[in-house]
């Protein structure tokens, strides 16, 4: 039997990467990750829309790659 935090890991592997780059994104700009409730909704909001496109763009950066990489293997 499975419980629902296994469940989770399986419904999507890029889990943990994309929060890692959305983490790195939020410091980049200046900011706590863990602080984040701090800031003014507004700034906030606007904060991880950018975080999330970013974090969007390198995980299809990473899937381009894999897709790549299993082409030229022939898998």
């Amino acid at each position: 039997m499975t419980n629902d935090t296994d469940v989770r890991r399986q419904e999507d592997p890029h889990r943990q990467l994309e929060q890692s780059f959305i983490d790195e994104f939020v410091r980049g700009r200046g900011h706590d990750p863990a602080h984040l409730q701090q800031m003014p909704d507004d700034e906030r909001h606007a904060l991880l829309r950018d975080a999330c496109l970013d974090a969007a763009a390198k995980l299809a950066e990473v899937d381009c790659k894999a897709h790549y990489v299993h082409e030229i293997h022939g898998q």
